[in-house]
């Protein structure tokens, strides 16, 4: 929740609500600004401590994509997501709804936070604010809880066409495919993409070198 910014607007609308940041420095800022909901400091990796259809809804700003970071070596990427979903859905009554909006690195960092929110029993999908714009560009999770409802048109699309009511993400991988198809395997961009999935991951990777994915001479 940060400094509770949009949690002022939440309280003129006339809602209760209650944030959670993992930054103690941006708590003391929304006490020092008086917002009217509660605070909590946590790790929202670790889950939501709430007792089950307790909340209507729940908003993030650029929050979940921070969860993809292995922070620590105890951290698991997919582990602290699926935790993350399955006690917000508990947490959530049933006819919610929940709006994540995101700032994904690439492809599969969406395709990981689509894949635990489906997991933990989420459905609905993504939204794209002014898909063509490199600055104006944004990604909503829109997920429903318990039922499946209608998602929002993108602002800047021109596609009236219905989504299908689950979470869906489809990864492309045109860099690394051949004229057949197939992914071309033991190249410099496959390995260097695999040593990135890797350090996401928070696993000891060597270091890049000009010297990764050269190919030896026949003589070794």
């Amino acid at each position: 929740c940060g400094s509770g910014l949009s949690g002022d607007y939440i309280s003129e609308e006339g809602h209760y609500w209650i944030g959670m940041d993992i930054s103690p420095a941006m708590l003391d800022v929304a006490v020092e600004r008086e917002v009217e909901g509660d605070l909590l400091l946590a790790d929202v990796g670790h889950g939501i401590p709430f007792r089950p259809g307790m909340f209507d809804g729940c908003i993030s700003i650029s929050a979940v994509q921070w969860l993809c970071n292995a922070d620590k070596k105890s951290h698991s990427p997919p582990k602290r997501l699926y935790r993350f979903f399955s006690t917000l859905y508990t947490a959530l009554a049933r006819g919610s709804r929940a709006v994540l909006q995101l700032y994904p690195e690439n492809s599969e960092q969406l395709e990981l936070i689509t894949a635990q929110a489906m997991r933990a029993g989420f459905t609905g999908g993504m939204v794209v604010d002014y898909p063509n714009s490199a600055k104006a560009k944004k990604f909503f999770l829109c997920l429903f809880v318990g039922t499946s409802g209608t998602l929002p048109k993108g602002l800047g699309t021109e596609c009236a066409s219905e989504e299908p009511q689950q979470a869906k993400f489809t990864n492309e991988r045109t860099r690394f495919r051949n004229v057949k198809g197939k992914s071309v395997k033991k190249s410099r961009d496959w390995i260097l993409e695999k040593k990135e999935r890797r350090r996401r991951q928070g696993k000891e990777v060597r270091a890049d070198t000009k010297y990764t994915g050269r190919k030896r001479r026949p003589r070794f």
